[in-house]
């Protein structure tokens, strides 16, 4: 398995495995046009970026055996310029100056070009200009990551970031006036910046990261799964104790339901399935690499329910969720790009996409990341123990956890009524989203059912939480609205449980078994 591996070069001559997906790319490069291409991190963009590479340079024996070994005919070697910005020092003065400024100096290098002691932008200019008579070729310009040094001073410099910006208009600017020097441009990267010069100074840039042609460009469908991988996929059902189909249907679960355009089959996150291979174990590997940090503390700046995740309510037009400003006050976009969410839905009605997680990688660790925050917690919930109280009947446990987590929460005087009432069902609902990752658990989705149904393989629990009230009242209603009468033929035993959050004490004061 190819864990880390991001050279296409590397990864060809050592064998490792990979999912060709050649035939999308010599499509892409039929034209000189340049493109953006977002998708989420360690979804494949740096591997798309060094396949260019190779290809664009002419190494036909790097393809041998892939799609476009039979479409190319010609295997011209084009000078190529490549700009990796996915690792820098950009947090410093003049970090990503010197990270353009090196980039120039090995191709400058590489070809044999003078090296002139000009403004970076001028630099530029020439070597493409110098590239492009000397070899009587055309030059390729790539771009990885473009957007990691923007991302890394979020929060951070504001002087450092505005430089930044400055040095990016200037640069990158140069590549509109040098069209007749260029065979292929294309950024890649994990946000659009709306505001950064590239999108508004190269007016010809296509945006492809929608463009249904180009979904399946990064990321693993289900016949690239089961064709690749067939191996791997019966070592980690027999690992696993399970069947293949049953394999293959966790693995679905856990790292498939990426969706990029409007009608896009569902890819699978690259990075998680080839750890999992690699392993042998359903992991959380993706989500393990980069908890969403800034992202968590914006949500509970913004005083956002984190219910709207599950309930159906994250809409975003197409023109919302492409771009991106830091001074948005609406976090979905920045969301959907960083891989948080994806697209589930197209409504027509309103010309708008349903937003969801796009597995349970994602939805369990995104949740876990929420908990310190939302439940005034040092550390994320660890719900096993609750599952445990579960799958043995222990109630009385169960109700001393839901009082322990609500003690921890903070109350101070000014607190409204409204903001009470979202932090009380905040613990119930993240306790049980959570929960869900061991035993069966349906939310609360609309009015007539209950808060919330839990299943194991012996019991049945039917939930309804009160603020204030009786718990006697929280039965009647489970009686009355006959939330029971699904499981009136279930051999399980029958879970009835009336639980009452007092806001004048601030705790769970009720809690009744039946």
């Amino acid at each position: 398995m190819p864990i880390g591996i991001q050279d296409f070069t590397k990864l060809r001559e050592d064998e490792y495995v990979y999912v060709d997906k050649t035939a999308v790319i010599y499509h892409l490069t039929r034209t000189s046009s340049p493109y953006f291409l977002s998708r989420p991190r360690r979804f494949g963009k740096s591997l798309l970026i060094t396949t260019l590479e190779a290809y664009f340079k002419g190494k036909k024996e790097l393809f041998r055996g892939l799609a476009i070994e039979k479409l190319e005919t010609e295997w011209i070697s084009y000078p190529v310029l490549k700009f990796s910005l996915a690792g820098g020092e950009f947090t410093q003065v003049d970090g990503l100056k010197n990270a353009l400024q090196y980039a120039i100096e090995d191709f400058e290098k590489n070809y044999g070009l003078p090296r002139e002691q000009l403004p970076l932008s001028e630099r530029f200019r020439n070597v493409l200009k110098n590239a492009a008579e000397k070899t009587g070729r055309k030059v390729v310009v790539l771009v990885d990551e473009y957007d990691n040094p923007l991302l890394k001073n979020i929060g951070g410099s504001k002087e450092i970031d505005e430089a930044n910006r400055a040095l990016y208009k200037g640069f990158f600017a140069t590549l509109k006036d040098c069209d007749g020097y260029l065979r292929f441009v294309l950024f890649t990267g994990v946000t659009k910046f709306s505001k950064v010069s590239i999108f508004s100074d190269l007016n010809q840039l296509q945006d492809i990261s929608m463009h249904p042609r180009y979904a399946e460009i990064c990321g693993i469908t289900q016949d690239e799964l089961e064709s690749t991988f067939s191996p791997e996929i019966d070592a980690m059902a027999q690992t696993n104790k399970m069947t293949r189909d049953e394999c293959i249907a966790k693995l679905k679960r856990f790292y498939d339901g990426y969706h990029f355009t409007k009608n896009s089959v569902n890819i699978y996150n690259p990075f998680s399935l080839i750890n999992a291979f690699s392993k042998l174990d359903f992991g959380k590997y993706w989500f393990g690499t980069g908890t969403p940090t800034f992202l968590v503390k914006r949500l509970n700046e913004m005083g956002f329910n984190p219910q709207q995740f599950s309930d159906g309510s994250l809409y975003a037009s197409e023109d919302e969720i492409s771009d991106y400003r830091p001074d948005n006050p609406d976090v979905v976009p920045l969301l959907y790009q960083s891989g948080y969410l994806t697209l589930k839905r197209y409504d027509e009605d309103f010309d708008s996409f349903v937003l969801e997680f796009p597995n349970e990688e994602v939805k369990y660790g995104f949740m876990q990341s929420l908990t310190p925050v939302y439940l005034n917690r040092e550390k994320p919930l660890d719900v096993r123990n609750f599952g445990r109280d579960i799958k043995t009947g222990n109630t009385d446990s169960l109700r001393d956890r839901f009082i322990s987590l609500f003690a921890a929460l903070p109350y101070a005087a000014k607190k409204s009524d409204s903001v009470l009432e979202r932090d009380f069902q905040n613990v119930v609902y993240l306790t049980f989203l959570l929960l869900g990752q061991f035993v069966k658990v349906e939310q609360h989705s609309a009015k007539g059912r209950a808060d919330c149904i839990v299943e194991t393989e012996e019991y049945v629990y039917i939930f309804e939480f009160k603020r204030d009230g009786t718990a006697e009242s929280a039965l009647s209603q489970i009686e009355e609205a006959g939330y029971a009468t699904p499981y009136a033929a279930d051999s399980r035993k029958l879970v009835k449980i009336g639980a009452v959050f007092s806001s004048e004490e601030k705790t769970l004061t009720e809690w009744l078994v039946r």
